[in-house]
């Protein structure tokens, strides 16, 4: 895989000149959310691809271990998405032979997950992919802005996620 290159895009117009105002009140927050969320995805999309995977597969297999089976239903709380969205990416993965689903031991109506080997060899993939992509981002924010940064998103991603929880 190629060194991991995040340059600024000199045609894309700075995001301080595409904020919104809501009443004469300046939105900072969603929108810039927003943009770091759309890039991300789309360039872990591409770096992914690399390796077969698309975004959302890279945090399923984070969530297994080759020793104990997940339950969808975990699997899905895990990962913020209702379990018929785990179960549509699991054909896919399981179509790749990276995982595969057993019955569970004791209760027959619940369905387990396991990573294969060849799951395991992807999934270290994904981490290695995005362990470069945290050094490269980390390597340009001082370590008191990177650690401020990552504590106030930290904050924000378990507000939206008890928030989406209670919708769902």
């Amino acid at each position: 895989m190629e060194e991991l290159a995040l340059t600024h895009s000199p045609s894309r117009a700075p995001l301080q000149s595409r904020r919104s105002t809501v009443g004469g009140t300046p939105q900072t927050l969603v929108p810039s959310l927003l943009s770091i969320a759309k890039s991300t995805r789309a360039f872990l999309s591409l770096v992914l691809a690399e390796i077969d995977l698309h975004p959302g597969q890279d945090q399923l297999l984070d969530r297994l271990d080759q020793d104990t089976p997940v339950s969808v239903s975990d699997l899905a709380d895990q990962l913020a998405v209702r379990p018929s969205t785990v179960s549509k990416m699991l054909d896919r993965l399981i179509e790749k032979q990276l995982v595969e689903r057993q019955s569970h031991s004791h209760d027959a109506r619940r369905t387990m997950v396991i990573i294969t080997p060849a799951g395991q060899e992807v999934r270290d993939a994904a981490r290695d992919v995005w362990v470069r992509l945290e050094a490269e981002l980390s390597g340009s924010l001082p370590e008191g802005e990177r650690l401020h940064l990552a504590t106030a998103l930290a904050k924000a991603d378990t507000l939206l996620s008890t928030k989406l929880r209670r919708r769902r």
